[in-house]
């Protein structure tokens, strides 16, 4: 069994767990990189969602984190 069919198996069924995490790695890298790669970040981000089944962003929307200088996604 591989690594990722180990990570799908403890993250099935717990889409709550799941994005919390997705959002707190997403926050750890913004913070570290000082937002310089934002729009990457959160583009990792909505693969990992859809990969792991994380659900949503917080405030029902996906990509809410932007670099200082991003605008906002249409």
């Amino acid at each position: 069994m591989s690594m990722m069919d180990k990570l799908k198996n403890m993250l099935k069924g717990h889409p709550e767990r799941t994005n919390q995490g997705i959002e707190k790695a997403g926050d750890y890298v913004d913070d570290r990189t000082q937002g310089k790669y934002g729009r990457h970040v959160d583009t990792a981000q909505d693969k990992m969602r859809e990969q792991f089944g994380g659900g949503r962003g917080e405030g029902g929307q996906t990509g809410t984190d932007r670099g200082p200088d991003e605008p906002p996604r249409a």
